[in-house]
């Protein structure tokens, strides 16, 4: 008789990926997709599953923090499963963490998330950053012979900020509903490297990709302000850019007190990740 998945034990799982690694988080016919390497490491430990996240990120796009949620069988530990997957997961696929939280589900318990764009303003390109950041001024879509200010940059994202309707920056199969970015600031890393920060309750797909690509367009000189301006009020289709996949990372999924399974000092050290590009920062 199977086991009644009733009975068996939630955990949830911190994994890192570089998205350039595979074809995507969510599992298709043609891989290597995060999903599937995953599962397939989990099967191999004994663990066959699938697995739910707490969302899907596109081709290209990077996680320092994505949640997942399996099931394990009874016999099973959280504290085993953390010792047995690192050995069976691809190269650019990391575990941090298995913890056993109470009532709990990665994508549906979340409160919010923080992604992180990084690009080039100035300086001499980086060769340990090259996959991980936008060069703008080699971006052929951003040519206008005009520097973009970091400043003018910074106050364009920060228009964005408030609860609105951003139909105008996120692909027509995301629902169309009210979101709230909480916040969007650019941070200097050194040498014209620069990081966009944005956290929200919520991000449709693309959405990070087009607010900050257009709000670079504006910038450039390429894209009116006033067109902004009422993509962001009104929702008024907009000529946006979207900025290439390989400069944005997942930064952190957050949820409730609670019902959070990773303490404070994981997350601000997360064990287990990489202190390389594309996971550190400012």
């Amino acid at each position: 008789m199977l086991q009644s998945t009733s009975k068996r034990i939630p955990v949830a799982l911190w994994i890192w990926y570089r998205g350039g690694n595979f074809r995507g988080f969510q599992r298709q016919p043609e891989g290597p997709t995060v999903q599937a390497a995953l599962e397939e490491a989990l099967a191999s430990v004994g663990v066959p599953a699938t697995i739910m996240p707490a969302g899907r990120t596109d081709r290209g796009v990077h996680a320092r923090m994505q949640v997942v949620s399996v099931r394990l069988e009874p016999g099973d530990s959280a504290e085993a499963l953390e010792k047995r997957l690192p050995a069976r997961l691809p190269d650019g696929l990391g575990l941090c963490a298995v913890r056993r939280p109470g009532s709990f589900h990665a994508q549906w318990s979340a409160s919010g998330k923080a992604y992180r764009y990084r690009l080039r303003l100035d300086g001499t390109p980086d060769a340990a950053w090259a996959p991980y950041s936008l060069d703008v001024a080699g971006e052929p879509l951003l040519q206008s012979g005009a520097r973009v200010m970091p400043e003018r940059l910074e106050a364009l994202l920060g228009q964005a900020v408030g609860t609105r309707d951003f139909i105008a920056f996120h692909e027509k199969s995301s629902p169309r509903k009210p979101r709230t970015l909480e916040s969007a600031t650019l941070h200097a890393l050194g040498g014209g490297l620069y990081e966009a920060r944005l956290s929200g309750d919520g991000f449709a797909r693309y959405q990070v990709r087009y607010l900050v690509g257009s709000a670079l367009k504006v910038a450039a000189g390429l894209l009116p302000e006033a067109e902004w301006k009422a993509a962001l009020e009104t929702g008024a289709a907009v000529e946006g850019f979207k900025a290439p996949a390989h400069g944005l990372v997942l930064w952190e999924v957050r949820y409730p007190p609670g019902l959070d399974p990773f303490t404070a000092g994981e997350r601000l050290h997360p064990p287990g990740l990489p202190l390389e590009p594309p996971f550190i920062s400012g």
